[in-house]
C-alpha cells in the first residue's frame, strides 16, 4: 500500500508532541466539530498516532478518570499562547471557552460591560460570553499560527488593506446613523486620503439638493468590495440569511416564508417587520472579515 501524501509532513509535525507535551485536541464526533479541548500526550503509537489524556473530559459521567483516546495527528496541535491587549468587535472570527472546550463562531453583536453575542454556525446558535472567555480562532498551519499571534497592546485585530479602495474603485458603505445601521449602500471611492479615511460618492444616494450625488468621508471599517455574486440561479431556503435591495441599500434580514412565483418574505430583526421580495432583489448574506468572504450556513433562529 502506497504511504499516504502527508505521512513525511505528519512525521515532521510529531516533534511537537513530546510525551508530556500540553496539547489542544480537535473531535471528529457529532457535535463536537469546530471546538478545541485541552489534554496532554501520554506517548506516541504507531502510523502518526498518539495516546491522549483530556484535561477537563471524564471517560464517562460517574467516572473520576480523565478520557483517554487515540487520536491521529491531524487531531493535535500546540496549546495557543495566551495574547496581551485583544481588542474584539462586531464580525471577528473567535474562539469561546463553553463546557470545557475552546468553540469556533462569529462575533455579532458588541454589547455593554465588556461581553458579546457569538454566532456558532455548527449548531446555529448565539451566547452571550465575557472579554475573557474569548480569543481571536487561528488555525496551526505548516509549524505556525495563521493569522500571526499579535502581542502589542491595543493593536487591532484585522489589518484594514487600503489599497484595494484607490481612487475610483466601486465599494460598498455602511453607516452608524440610526435608522441606516446594518445596512450597505453601492458607491465611489473620490479619494482616498490617508489614516484610513476615504472620500466616496454614493451611486444611489442624493446630496441635501437633490440635485447632486452625495459624498462623504468615512473610515476604513464602513467600506468594503462589492461581495461576490452567489445563488444567481437558484432559490433560497427558508432561514436563509439574505441581503434585500430595499430603499437604495442592501438590508440584512431571514428567509421567513417561501411564496410562489420567485417571491420570498424577508424579516428584519433591527426593525421586527417582514417584507415581500423578487429573487432578483436577494442575494445571499456574507461578511467581509479580514480580508475576505464569509458566509454562515443558516441564520439563527428566529
Amino acid at each position: 500500500m502506497l504511504p499516504k501524501p502527508e505521512t513525511k509532513a505528519a512525521s515532521a509535525s510529531a516533534a511537537f508532541f513530546k510525551p508530556g507535551t500540553i496539547v489542544e485536541i480537535s473531535s471528529e464526533d457529532e457535535g463536537f466539530r469546530g471546538s478545541w479541548f485541552s489534554g496532554t500526550i501520554i506517548r506516541q503509537l504507531p502510523s502518526d498516532r498518539f495516546l491522549i489524556e483530556y484535561h477537563n473530559l471524564m471517560a464517562d459521567e460517574k467516572s473520576s478518570k480523565r478520557l483517554r483516546e487515540a487520536l491521529d495527528i491531524r487531531q493535535l496541535r500546540p496549546i495557543l499562547p495566551s495574547e496581551t491587549g485583544q481588542i474584539f468587535k462586531f464580525g471577528d472570527e473567535v474562539d469561546a471557552f463553553y463546557n470545557d472546550g475552546w468553540w469556533e463562531g462569529y462575533i455579532t453583536e458588541e454589547l455593554d460591560n465588556n461581553k458579546f453575542a457569538v454566532y456558532f454556525r455548527a449548531s446555529k446558535e448565539q451566547l452571550v460570553f465575557s472579554k475573557e472567555q474569548l480569543r481571536i480562532h487561528r488555525e496551526w498551519f505548516d509549524h505556525t499560527w495563521v493569522p500571526p499571534l499579535r502581542q502589542d497592546k491595543g493593536e487591532s485585530n484585522e489589518a484594514v488593506k487600503t489599497e484595494e479602495f484607490g481612487k475610483g474603485a466601486i465599494v460598498e458603505v455602511s453607516s452608524d446613523e440610526d435608522g441606516f445601521s446594518g445596512a450597505w449602500f453601492a458607491a465611489t471611492v473620490v479619494e482616498a486620503k490617508g489614516n484610513d479615511k476615504f472620500v466616496v460618492e454614493y451611486q444611489t444616494l442624493l446630496a441635501d439638493d437633490d440635485a447632486n450625488l452625495l459624498k462623504e468621508e468615512i473610515g476604513a471599517m464602513h467600506i468594503r468590495p462589492p461581495p461576490p455574486e452567489t445563488n444567481i440561479d437558484g432559490r433560497f431556503n427558508l432561514l436563509d440569511e439574505v441581503d434585500a435591495l430595499y430603499n437604495d441599500g442592501w438590508w440584512v434580514g431571514v428567509i421567513s416564508k417561501i411564496l410562489t412565483g420567485s417571491k420570498y418574505v424577508v424579516y428584519f430583526r433591527s426593525s421586527n417587520e417582514e417584507l415581500e421580495f423578487q429573487h432578483s432583489d436577494l442575494r445571499l448574506h456574507q461578511d467581509w472579515i479580514h480580508g475576505k468572504w464569509v458566509m454562515l450556513s443558516k441564520a439563527m433562529e428566529l
